[in-house]
């Protein structure tokens, strides 16, 4: 009877909520605008509302889902060392591609800030509010689990991107599991985005 039934559920119920929220904003930016600009949309469903959450549902410092600076001085330390490596395979992979200059060239304008603005959310909603849940309940693998959502987010960019995103969404989480800040993989994507814009459009 037991297993005809089901045994009692034991859910975190934050993990729950995360994840459920966390694929209904997802959803929800897909089908749907709600201002001018998409980064402004981003901002407001990938950083205000589980920034929110935290405070108002959780009743937790957002620092608990790295919204602090961390240890710094790594930080810095993986800032600069991810834009040197970066950088050279951004321009060698970019430069001349068509699939990336065709879908790239028409974010030019507002650079840098149209990058910073729409990441700024988007990192937070990764490297913040889903991972820190996720490693916290699920230790390790959570930088893994978290890199899925983010791996199915890319779908629609260029191949090339979109195969290497579970790897880099597993990079960039360690990076903030590492500092205990979802600021220095900010600062990494934030510099890579505008980079490939550039280069994938020939300006550089």
């Amino acid at each position: 009877m037991k297993y005809l039934l089901g045994e009692k559920l034991n859910i975190d119920w934050k993990v729950a909520i995360v994840t459920i929220v966390s694929t209904s904003l997802l959803i929800i930016d897909h089908y749907y605008t709600f201002t001018d600009y998409k980064y402004w949309d981003r901002l407001i469903l990938y950083f205000a509302i589980p920034l929110l959450l935290i405070l108002i549902l959780f009743r937790e410092n957002p620092k608990e889902y790295g919204f602090s600076f961390g240890d710094w001085k790594l930080g810095l330390t993986y800032t600069v060392l991810g834009i040197l490596v970066m950088a050279p395979v951004i321009y060698y992979l970019g430069s001349g591609n068509a699939a990336m200059k065709t879908y790239y060239e028409r974010f030019l304008p507002g650079l840098p800030w149209t990058t910073f603005i729409d990441l700024l959310g988007w990192e937070f909603f990764f490297r913040g509010w889903i991972l820190f849940a996720y490693t916290r309940k699920f230790g390790h693998d959570g930088l893994w689990l978290h890199a899925v959502p983010f791996a199915l987010a890319h779908i629609g960019k260029p191949d090339i991107e979109t195969l290497s995103t579970i790897f880099g969404g597993f990079a960039f989480g360690w990076v903030a599991y590492r500092t205990r800040s979802f600021v220095w993989p900010f600062l990494i994507h934030w510099f890579i985005a505008t980079f490939v814009i550039l280069v994938a459009a020939g300006v550089i």
